[in-house]
C-alpha cells in the first residue's frame, strides 16, 4: 500500500478529507432544506402556462407550467400545480364536511358561495375548526406530493368576503399559514389564488407565487407582480371580460393564458386556449 500521498496516517490528508466531508455534509443539508421548504421547486416565472381544471389533456408543445385538479396526475416533464379548493367544499363533497361540523352556518343554515351554490364555505373561525380543516386539506396536500406535483394552488382564500361577516381575513390567513407550512415540508411551492389586494399579507403567510384570474380585466395585475415578480400565472376568460385582446394589454404578467370559462378539454366545441 502506497503511503506517499495524502492518506492513512497523513495529518494533511486527514485535514483535507475532513474538509471534504464537512463540505459534503453542508451541501446535502442545503439540498435537504431546499427540498423541504419547496425552494428547489420554484415557479418558472415567464413560462407558457395552461390551466386544465376541467380535465387533463396533453399540453401544447411550448407549455412550461400547467395547473390540474388534484384528482388528475401531473403533466409529465412539465412544472405541475395541484389545484385544491382549500376554503370551500368541492361540488358533491359537502356531505362529509357537514357531518364533521366544519361548514360555516348562519342561523342554522350552511353558507354557500353565491356564484357557486354547490360549494359550501368551510368554517375557519376558531382554532379548533382551523385545525380540523387543516388536517383534512393537509391530507389532500400529501396526495398532491405523492402524485408528483411541484406545487399546490389553494383556492377561495377570499371566502371570508362571502361569510356574512362571520369570518375574517385573519381567520383564513392563519389557516393558509398552516397549509403552506405543510406543503413546504413536503417540498411543494404554494400558490395564492386571487385575493389581489391581500398579496403582501399572503406572501408573509408563506405563499410563493400567485394564480390570478382576470387580473387584466380588473386592472389589478400589478397587485400580484409587485409582490411576486414574474411568479404570477394569469388566466383570462375573454368571453366574460369582453376585452378585444387581453394579451395585448400592457403590464399583464409574462405567464398569461386565455381559456374558456368552463375550462373544457380540446375535444369539447367550447374549448379555447391561447398563450399570450
Amino acid at each position: 500500500m502506497s503511503r506517499g500521498g495524502p492518506g492513512y496516517g497523513d495529518p494533511v490528508g486527514d485535514v483535507r478529507r475532513a474538509g471534504r466531508s464537512l463540505l459534503l455534509v453542508t451541501v446535502l443539508a442545503l439540498a435537504s432544506c431546499a427540498s423541504q421548504d419547496g425552494s428547489g421547486n420554484a415557479f418558472p416565472g415567464g413560462a407558457v402556462p395552461d390551466y386544465q381544471l376541467g380535465g387533463a389533456y396533453e399540453p401544447p408543445a411550448d407549455v412550461g407550467v400547467v395547473v390540474r385538479d388534484a384528482s388528475d396526475e401531473p403533466a409529465e416533464g412539465i412544472y405541475s400545480i395541484c389545484y385544491l379548493n382549500a376554503f370551500q367544499t368541492q361540488p358533491g363533497e359537502e356531505r362529509s364536511w357537514l357531518a364533521a361540523d366544519l361548514v360555516l352556518e348562519v342561523d342554522g343554515e350552511p353558507v354557500t358561495d353565491p356564484d357557486w351554490p354547490d360549494e359550501y364555505l368551510l368554517d375557519t373561525g376558531t382554532d379548533a375548526k382551523r385545525a380540523a380543516v387543516a388536517d383534512r386539506i393537509g391530507t389532500a396536500i400529501d396526495g398532491c406530493a405523492d402524485s408528483g406535483f411541484d406545487a399546490v394552488e389553494l383556492d377561495n382564500l377570499d371566502s371570508y368576503l362571502r361569510s356574512e361577516g362571520r369570518l375574517t381575513l385573519d381567520d383564513n390567513v392563519m389557516l393558509a399559514r398552516t397549509l403552506a407550512e405543510r406543503a413546504h415540508d413536503l417540498g411543494l411551492q404554494v400558490g395564492q389564488k386571487n385575493a389581489a389586494e391581500e398579496s403582501a399579507a399572503l406572501q408573509d403567510a408563506g405563499f410563493d407565487f400567485a394564480v390570478a384570474e382576470q387580473c387584466v380585466e380588473f386592472e389589478e395585475c400589478d397587485a400580484y407582480t409587485d409582490v411576486y415578480g414574474e411568479a404570477v400565472l394569469a388566466v383570462e376568460y375573454p368571453e366574460e371580460s369582453g376585452l378585444p385582446d387581453p394579451c395585448a394589454v400592457d403590464g399583464r404578467p409574462a405567464s398569461t393564458v386565455l381559456r374558456d370559462l368552463e375550462l373544457v378539454t380540446p375535444a369539447d366545441p367550447g374549448y379555447l386556449y391561447r398563450a399570450c
